[in-house]
């Protein structure tokens, strides 16, 4: 039982260093574009890792919305709307 809950403890790691990893790259594209396509297999195999509801909140607590298009091949990302005008409110004062 140790074994099990050590290798899940170990997974959980590396779906976070993946997930930080493409956190990372998505903000950067989303500063330039409107819209992020994830199509690379690598990066698809990751976010697919995780559940649809870990995704959406993954994608909110970066002010984000994401939409899986394509039967799974292909996930996009968008600056939430919502979420971004409150962020930025700050820098406008």
């Amino acid at each position: 039982m140790l074994a099990r809950t050590g290798q899940l403890s170990i997974n959980q790691m590396r779906r976070n260093n993946e997930l930080s990893g493409l956190a990372e790259k998505i903000a950067a594209r989303l500063a330039l574009k409107s819209e992020v396509f994830i199509i690379h297999p690598a990066e698809l195999r990751a976010l697919r890792s995780v559940t649809d509801e870990e995704l959406r909140s993954f994608a909110a607590r970066n002010g984000w919305r994401v939409v899986r298009r394509l039967g799974g091949r292909q996930i996009e990302f968008y600056n939430d709307a919502g979420v971004r005008p409150a962020a930025a409110s700050g820098f406008l004062r």
